[in-house]
């Protein structure tokens, strides 16, 4: 899992102002962290179905957020995915 100091970069990366913990980008931001720790977990712990259920939610809901995001800020949604390379 994220430690404190790693979830505190991520949003200090990504936030839009000072103090800002709940904008779009910061979500996503941490989602992305998160899918990517447990993705790595899953290489290494192949029959963690409970894990893997996790997962798939936590994909779900940083599609959702993106899916969001895009329709309201297409400029920054690509930015956004440049960014943190989510897209092939």
């Amino acid at each position: 899992m994220l430690n404190t100091a790693a979830k505190e970069q991520i949003i200090k990366t990504y936030q839009r102002a000072n103090k800002d913990t709940g904008s779009s980008e910061v979500q996503i931001a941490l989602l992305t962290a998160r899918i990517e720790y447990l993705t790595e977990h899953l290489k290494t712990h192949i029959h963690d179905i409970h894990t893997r259920y996790g997962l798939t939610k936590l994909v779900s809901k940083r599609r959702r957020l993106l899916n969001y995001y895009k329709r309201v800020n297409p400029k920054a949604y690509r930015d956004l995915i440049a960014k943190l390379d989510i897209r092939g």
